[in-house]
């Protein structure tokens, strides 16, 4: 059977920005609606390794799952249809920031520090780096140390405040432009 090609903006999304800010709800309904499959990166690690991130993390270390963070991005960029959703200092690794901005349309999301506390607070003990010691400032001092890392993408979206309908609908758009010679978008 033959493939049917629709008019899409883009066959490749990166979704890159700090835990909380929706990029794997946002990448989800992003990919169906471009039709392309959607892979969360921390998923991708699980079901690679049999172990949660929490879990590599106590028992393997940071630095051992930056290392599998960066051969799962090594082999995911050699794949095509795809929406794929970063943890959030995936991108911090300027290897893995190389390829994926080659590879296609990198979107940042963005929502407030108060906004990511709050989210992540609904789901305790998955975010290791928020594990001891205060977590909204922590929030602050790492979204600090990484924004000017995520200003690297081709586009940037706030989640502040609104329906993932709502910000896909931006992001099509947005991809749309970005598709279009000369033209930039923000």
């Amino acid at each position: 059977m033959a493939r049917i090609d629709l008019p899409r903006p883009t066959t490749w999304v990166t979704l890159t920005g700090f835990m909380g800010v929706g990029k794997t709800r946002i990448g989800r309904e992003l990919a169906q609606e471009l039709m392309l499959h959607f892979v969360d990166l921390d998923r991708y690690i699980e079901r690679q390794t049999g172990l949660s991130v929490a879990d590599i993390f106590r028992y393997i270390g940071e630095a051992a799952f930056r290392e599998m963070e960066a051969e799962a991005v090594r082999e995911l960029v050699r794949r095509d249809h795809l929406v794929l959703s970063l943890g959030g200092g995936t991108y911090t690794n300027p290897e893995n920031r190389r390829l994926l901005l080659e590879r296609g349309p990198v979107v940042a999301l963005w929502a407030s520090p108060e906004t990511i506390h709050s989210r992540v607070l609904r789901k305790p003990g998955q975010r290791p780096l928020l594990s001891e010691g205060d977590a909204l400032e922590k929030i602050r001092r790492l979204l600090a140390e990484r924004e000017a890392v995520y200003r690297e993408a081709h586009i940037h979206a706030s989640t502040e405040g609104r329906p993932a309908r709502e910000v896909v609908r931006e992001l099509i758009e947005k991809l749309w432009e970005l598709e279009a010679p000369g033209r930039e978008t923000s």
